[in-house]
């Protein structure tokens, strides 16, 4: 897999995703723009109020908490329970931006509904560039970066990079860092409090890496098959081959051809595990289980996906710990 440290953002390239249907974003852009004309505006924080957080991704919201504390107000707009890559906000949801003093999220072109959410909520201060939105893919290591030309015929192709880069506890360091340098950016008064809790927080992800590469030394060279290319960053961490796909093409679902082709595959390799988080559907993923004798491991995307994905850490050891329950026996 090719590795990239994504450089800085350039003006434009925000919705990158090469088959985002351009008559369901207008549909959203008109729907937030009418609820706009609903809200209300409400004075900025000040130096005694906590910084107002708003985040794409629930997940986010969980490292913003983490490192500001109580010094924070933290929402989140894309469900964990949805795809993120096909969020249709809601008027609360432009109140939530409209409202804040900082605005968190993925960068490259996973969020195809982050523009005309900023463009319905108003707030210049969120604007790409502006002291008040963080792009979180900076200096982030990007996988499967294209070396090459893309077409619409090659399916959902992210053209910056696989941007599931939250899945890599390495790259939670980066992430956290760049949270806390905002946060004190934005609020110098609490400063000392946000790298506090930025060193608890690493000395934390220091303990669980040794843990999680423990656990996931029965995981090392084995192979399994996902419904979805989102497993990159998670894969490289624990030493998980993953190279076929339920989606015959990024975004297309499965069909008759591709699972047979799958079905001699897994039988062929051995591979006894399928991993999907809970928001695809099952019914292809199950069938092709029992017909190779194989196991569907449902494993969490984000924060919140699952009552055991309460935050971060517990989303990883949630993960290892399904993955090993099933492959920790088999040889390689």
């Amino acid at each position: 897999m090719k590795n990239i440290v994504r450089p800085e953002p350039v003006e434009g390239r925000e919705n990158g995703w090469l088959v985002w249907a351009s008559t369901s974003s207008a549909r959203t852009a008109a729907t937030l723009l009418v609820a706009l004309l609903f809200t209300s505006v409400t004075a900025p924080a000040n130096a005694t109020q906590p910084l107002r957080v708003a985040t794409t991704l629930s997940t986010y919201a969980d490292l913003v908490k983490q490192i500001g504390g109580e010094n924070v107000e933290v929402s989140y707009v894309a469900s964990p329970r949805f795809n993120p890559h096909f969020i249709e906000p809601r008027p609360s949801d432009v109140l939530k931006v409209k409202n804040a003093d900082l605005l968190v999220h993925s960068g490259l072109d996973l969020e195809a509904w982050r523009g005309p959410l900023l463009d319905a909520a108003g707030n210049p201060n969120l604007f790409s560039g502006s002291k008040g939105e963080l792009d979180l893919s900076i200096g982030i290591p990007l996988l499967e970066v294209p070396n090459r030309p893309l077409s619409r015929l090659m399916g959902d192709v992210h053209i910056y990079g696989n941007p599931h880069y939250w899945m890599g506890p390495d790259n939670a360091r980066i992430m956290a860092q760049a949270i806390a340098a905002k946060l004190s950016d934005l609020d110098p008064t609490h400063a000392a409090a946000y790298r506090e809790r930025l060193g608890t927080f690493l000395q934390k992800l220091d303990q669980k890496t040794a843990e999680w590469k423990q656990k996931a030394a029965v995981l090392q060279g084995k192979e399994v098959v996902a419904y979805h290319a989102e497993w990159s960053y998670f894969a490289q961490f624990v030493g998980l081959k993953v190279e076929q796909f339920l989606e015959p093409k990024p975004g297309i679902p499965p069909t008759p051809k591709q699972l047979g082709f799958l079905e001699e595959y897994m039988k062929q390799h051995k591979i006894q595990a399928i991993i999907q988080p809970t928001y695809y559907p099952k019914d292809s993923s199950e069938a092709l289980a029992r017909r190779v004798g194989a196991k569907v491991v449902i494993l969490c995307q984000n924060v919140g996906e699952l009552p055991q994905a309460k935050d971060y850490f517990s989303m990883i050891d949630y993960n290892i710990d399904q993955l090993a329950q099933v492959l920790g026996g088999q040889n390689g």
